[in-house]
């Protein structure tokens, strides 16, 4: 029981070694996991270690430090869901590395990422040419989303003679009740136009929106609150 004090700072040390650790690999090092994800795999792993063949650790000692990892790892999902600012910092964000068919090497630099890991991404989404692809994105968990170009889509417009469309990619205006506003100038469209969009869908505050998705051509995608909540019940209570 004296031991549980260093334990403590023993703890919150290791979680923020793990943290910057994983930050400095980058992305592809912890693939399908994010960051958190990552540490608490090598924290509970380690603590069921220790509690198998380190006579030394008790089981109280060992019921402590899960008891506090549980309880930190509870209020860091509760920090990013009340202040969205953390999430960035937290869980990181996607970051665009092949945009309109060309590579961003700003974006590969900071995420730690060479030319060599892209092609092979890629080819793990059955992409074969970097050629073929207009838009690239590295997730949060190390994965890689990727739109083609028109003329490489499937089923291959070329084979049926269809003339190719531009290809678009989706732009959130709208997450959680706050406007994207990077994402509005990339769409090149206002928040005068956004909020004319959402009245003449019947809403009249931008809160009332938790999700709002733009593509050029169709009518802007809208998902209220009320309708997330209503959802969120039907599933919980089947």
């Amino acid at each position: 029981m004296n031991n549980m004090l260093p334990m403590l700072y023993e703890t919150l040390f290791g979680i923020l070694a793990l943290f910057l650790l994983t930050k400095l690999l980058g992305k592809t090092q912890i693939s399908q996991l994010t960051a958190f994800d990552f540490i608490a795999a090598i924290v509970l792993g380690e603590l069921v270690g220790n509690a198998l063949f380190d006579k030394k650790a008790g089981i109280l000692d060992i019921g402590f430090v899960i008891l506090l990892w549980g309880v930190v790892l509870y209020a860091i999902e509760i920090v990013t869901q009340k202040f969205k600012g953390s999430r960035f910092i937290l869980e990181g964000k996607p970051a665009i590395i092949i945009h309109k068919g060309e590579l961003i090497y700003e974006e590969m630099r900071k995420n730690k990422i060479d030319i060599n890991e892209v092609q092979q991404l890629l080819r793990m989404k059955d992409v074969f040419a970097l050629q073929e692809v207009e838009y690239a994105i590295l997730e949060t968990n190390g994965e890689l989303s990727v739109l083609k170009k028109a003329p490489f889509q499937t089923p291959n417009k070329k084979d049926l003679n269809v003339a190719p469309e531009e290809p678009q990619i989706a732009m959130p205006l709208i997450i959680d009740g706050e406007v994207v506003k990077d994402n509005l100038a990339e769409a090149n469209v206002t928040e005068e136009w956004l909020l004319d969009e959402l009245k003449r869908q019947n809403y009249d505050d931008i809160r009332q929106v938790f999700y709002a998705e733009w593509l050029e051509g169709k009518k802007l995608f809208v998902l209220p609150y009320t309708k997330i909540k209503k959802k969120h019940l039907k599933k919980k209570y089947k």
